[in-house]
């Protein structure tokens, strides 16, 4: 399970980009997302970290792994998303 804190997901529809994101480099990933904690969980079949990271910020979001994110406590990322500015 590899999970990463993406602060700029802030809607349905940012939800939707990262997981078709993710579903066009590992296609049988489970995806779960948790809009109130800006979390992703991903179980992937074939990636690496690196690659979902790389999917994730290539759909305009800013995935911190979840370990880095815990010692970046109290710096956010900018909130950006897709359209919920």
């Amino acid at each position: 399970m590899v999970t990463f804190d993406v602060q700029d997901m802030t809607c349905g529809h940012c939800v939707g980009s990262i997981t078709k994101a993710v579903h066009t480099i590992d296609q049988g990933a489970q995806v779960t997302a948790d809009l109130a904690k800006h979390r992703v969980q991903i179980e992937p079949t074939k990636s690496e970290s690196s690659q979902l990271s790389d999917a994730i910020r290539e759909a305009g979001y800013t995935p911190v792994l979840i370990a880095d994110a815990e010692m970046a406590v109290g710096q956010s990322a900018p909130r950006s998303g897709c359209c919920c500015r």
